[in-house]
């Protein structure tokens, strides 16, 4: 097979493929970070590169125009080597929005009913053995377990060989005086030797834990004294593997291909060794300190940490490889702590509904409430619960990456140059906008694209059905490639001297976004017979959830239209639930018995989620009478 020499301007070397090789591919050889929001499907547009010589063959030139191709562009994920080729590489768009709590201490809201105390999942125990002796050869393992059984009433205790390796000698360096650390499993009298120290290490000493959140966008972690409970600090970053994918599907289809899942598995590895070190030099402790992780996360997320194929997902029937995988080590798992440590990859409930949901229903009481709760997390796949301490039911919807700014021409990231809210003016159709980061924008983000939406359609700049329209007589509307369209920021006024605006193509995308994520609540409340009016609370979770305007989100039908005082933002409760899970054996206890416990409902084999679907792809809703605040804004 020929072999092509492949020259990234942004690369120190060339590169040496074989003909058929993806330019994609190419760079990751080369050490160049490519973005494919789309996990190389071909559908974003945004792994666009430039050939400056050379020859290649294009698979497919969505998105990008035939004069683009004339100039050389290439989708990078659909471009193969056929020759020698030089490649420039465009700056490739860098997360420069940090969670507003990256850095400071956490707020650990205990909801109601749950009691502050708990019983410690981590427990550090000082034992003096009887050194052995010509008279008792007791090995010293049974030894060792002999203490544990009398002065910790452990009558199981486990350990792995490393640890067994250095047992010996810690216990004839510490002169038969060793502290000894447990993880007592849910059974009182079962428990894993995690750490063994030589001597008496005071009991104020701090006992390490990290509480992790693996979101699709964002990963977040919590570095926790044990002992105390305090949460001493904390650290967020955009998930890694965005890169290689924005929504779950997306990365499903990467990892599928040839080394796609190990990639994967080593970016979100990376991005959470990354976050455990920031937060310990934070706390002035170290990662090798740390004897235990909670982690959740969705099903996609956690099969990928763990290097488990994640294919059947997206695959009739929808089934995972597991929901509950069993207790790991830090060295299997590949986290950066003490090796031994154990790592609680918590239960999830289904194909869709993962770890984070089942954490986020403990840490928000929503299992043992009174009030009939509808939680959601809004994101790139919409989970949702409906129930009280009664019964719970759950469903997922694929929203698609719309809200994070993806499939939409000048979308992008919550990232520094990103329009996240916008005012129109409803005699001049001027618009006004607000910039993350201030300077000149670059784009729209999630929750501008909402913000827009709404007041278009207060305004008339588009009708509920999503039209641009044309009949207005300002120069902000206009017929441009994919039809009409309104421009929010000239060339003038922005960072790259492109119009920034938002087209039908754009409008359609948010609709079949929000509509996904109505259509799966009130699919949800239908099938347990309850209308949506009966909802006492609406709880909100995720990081998106935080930058929501829930005016404007029930403006254009992505929320219920319901009193403002029923709605209620809880930020991160993934992470907050792993908290609970890694303090507490019995609110670990309680979290397996709520997975155990919601009904999940497969939106996909429901035939009423197609009809409710098409109703919610108009603004608000086809049915007015579910809007009765919009109808009227609408109305003056």
């Amino acid at each position: 097979m020929t072999n092509h020499l492949i020259t990234f301007d942004v690369a120190s070397a060339p590169v040496k493929v074989p003909t058929g090789t993806l330019l994609a591919e190419a760079a990751r050889l080369a050490g160049v970070e490519i973005g494919q929001p789309c996990g190389g499907q071909g559908r974003c547009g945004r792994c666009a590169v430039q050939i400056t010589s050379g020859g290649v063959r294009r698979r497919s030139t969505v998105r990008l125009s035939p004069e683009d191709v004339a100039n050389g562009w290439a989708l990078a994920c659909q471009t193969v080597a056929e020759a020698d080729a030089t490649v420039m590489v465009p700056p490739q768009e860098k997360i420069e929005r940090r969670l507003t709590t990256d850095r400071t201490v956490a707020d650990v809201t205990v909801p109601e009913g749950y009691s502050p105390s708990y019983v410690q999942t981590l427990q550090r125990i000082r034992l003096e053995l009887n050194p052995p002796s010509m008279d008792d050869q007791t090995d010293d393992w049974s030894r060792l377990q002999l203490a544990l059984r009398q002065q910790a009433r452990l009558n199981r205790v486990d350990a792995t060989l490393s640890l067994l390796q250095k047992a010996g000698t810690i216990l004839r360096e510490g002169n038969w005086q060793v502290t000894a650390i447990l993880d007592v499993q849910e059974e009182a009298d079962h428990g894993r030797l995690l750490h063994l120290l030589p001597g008496r290490i005071e009991d104020d000493a701090p006992l390490w834990g990290i509480a992790v959140d693996i979101g699709t966008t964002t990963v977040t972690v919590w570095l926790v004294d044990v002992t105390t409970g305090e949460v001493k600090a904390q650290a967020s970053e955009y998930n890694g593997q965005i890169a290689r994918g924005e929504d779950v599907v997306s990365r499903i289809i990467y990892a599928s291909k040839g080394d796609g899942l190990a990639e994967l598995r080593s970016l979100v590895l990376g991005t959470i060794n990354e976050l455990t070190q920031t937060a310990c030099n934070r706390a002035k402790a170290q990662p090798v300190e740390v004897v235990k992780a909670a982690i959740a996360g969705n099903s996609t997320m956690m099969h990928l940490l763990l290097g488990i194929p994640a294919v059947s997902i997206r695959l009739s029937p929808f089934v995972t490889a597991v929901n509950q995988p069993p207790l790991l080590t830090a060295s299997e798992v590949g986290l950066c702590i003490h090796p031994d440590a154990t790592v609680d990859c918590l239960p999830g409930v289904a194909s869709y509904v993962g770890a984070d949901i089942s954490a986020g229903v403990l840490s928000s009481g929503v299992y043992q409430t009174e009030k009939l709760t509808l939680f959601m997390d809004v994101g790139t796949n919409g989970e949702i619960v409906l129930g009280s301490r009664e019964w719970l039911v759950t469903c997922a919807c694929s929203a698609g990456p719309a809200f994070e700014g993806a499939g939409v021409a000048h979308g992008m990231r919550a990232t520094r140059g990103a329009i996240e809210e916008v005012w129109i003016n409803g005699d001049t159709y001027e618009p006004t906008y607000r910039i993350i980061g201030g300077g000149r924008p670059r784009g729209l983000c999630g929750s501008g694209l909402i913000s827009l939406l709404a007041e278009m359609l207060l305004t008339g700049l588009v009708d509920k059905a999503g039209n641009v329209n044309a009949s207005l007589r300002t120069a902000r509307v206009r017929e441009g490639e994919h039809g009409w369209e309104y421009v929010v920021a000239w060339a003038g006024e922005t960072d790259h001297e492109h119009d920034i605006a938002i087209t039908r193509v754009d409008i359609d995308n948010l609709l079949r976004a929000k509509a996904a994520i109505y259509a799966g609540f009130s699919v949800l409340a239908n099938s347990v017979g309850i209308p949506l009016d009966w909802v006492e609370q609406v709880l909100i979770g995720g990081s998106f959830g935080k930058y929501l305007n829930v005016e404007k989100a029930v403006q254009i039908g992505l929320l219920p239209d319901m009193p403002w005082e029923k709605f209620q933002f809880l930020g991160n409760t993934s992470v907050r639930g792993a908290y609970y899970a890694l303090l507490d054996r019995e609110a670990r206890a309680r979290l397996k018995d709520i997975a155990a416990r919601m009904t999940y409902i497969e939106l996909s084999a429901d035939n009423s989620f197609y009809e409710a679907f098409t109703s919610a792809l108009f603004l608000p809703h086809t049915e007015m009478s579910k809007f009765p605040t919009v109808e009227a804004a609408l109305q003056r």
